[in-house]
């Protein structure tokens, strides 16, 4: 039996929190989730699953659990049953929240959901993010199109991957645009109500304003980042768009 690894906890609350991120990762993941003697992962990824969906928690972390059903070997028609009994116990709402996610996981012709994604879009998702994986919660890629006269980049955001807040600052001109080509995200300043985001909306972000952006919590999303010239460009990066935030949004 090999122990299941898990590096969530440290990667997100490693220093906030190192005491948290080292029970999750290494007793409820390393301990509790390998004892496959006691009972297999498929049926843990089961338990979990209707538990998550009975609190109605289709967060970040419901959508992670779901894809780890898939891996553990939970089929199509087999999540379609358990969110359908376990409605009439959790309730009618939850499972459409649920569902919502789960469609997305499995999809009708067998690929995962970051290819259906990927195949929705002329555009590659490109490499993951590493070089700025610091400034956002969950994971993101990043494509290259244009480094000359005006850089322009291919963001894809898995789901509920956000960036942290940040500005963009210049002297003069500056800025950013972000042009939306696939999936479902939001964009929110500071202050401000946030905006859905769908393929072919465009976001105009000025110099000096505080803001984030990343996908919904159930789709993946991409946008186009176009930097807009300016003297003595940077960004400034700042504090995490938290859970309580970000679950709310699509309440």
């Amino acid at each position: 039996m090999m122990a299941v690894k898990q590096t969530a906890g440290r990667d997100t609350l490693g220093k906030f929190a190192p005491k948290f991120a080292q029970l999750n990762d290494d007793v409820l993941f390393g301990e509790v989730w390998s004892r496959e003697d006691k009972l297999s992962l498929r049926d843990r990824s089961l338990v979990t699953v209707t538990a998550l969906m009975a609190q109605g928690l289709t967060d970040s972390s419901f959508q992670h659990h779901l894809m780890a059903a898939r891996q553990n070997g939970i089929t199509k028609p087999e999540i379609a049953e358990i969110l359908t009994h376990a409605a009439f116990y959790a309730g009618w709402p939850k499972a459409w929240a649920a569902f919502r996610m789960a469609k997305d996981i499995w999809t009708e012709d067998g690929t995962d959901a970051k290819t259906a994604h990927a195949n929705a879009m002329v555009f590659p998702i490109g490499q993951p993010n590493d070089g700025f994986a610091q400034y956002f919660i969950g994971r993101s890629y990043l494509a290259p199109l244009s480094t000359e006269q005006v850089g322009i980049f291919n963001v894809t955001f898995e789901p509920g991957c956000r960036n942290n807040w940040h500005i963009h600052h210049a002297d003069r001109g500056g800025g950013q645009i972000l042009v939306c080509v696939a999936g479902r995200g939001w964009y929110q300043e500071w202050g401000q109500e946030a905006r859905a985001l769908h393929p072919g909306d465009v976001v105009n972000i000025p110099v000096g304003v505080k803001h984030w952006h990343g996908a919904a919590a159930d789709s993946w999303f991409s946008h186009l980042a176009i930097e807009v010239p300016g003297e003595n460009g940077s960004n400034e990066w700042l504090e995490p768009v938290n859970d309580a935030q970000y679950d709310k949004l699509d309440k």
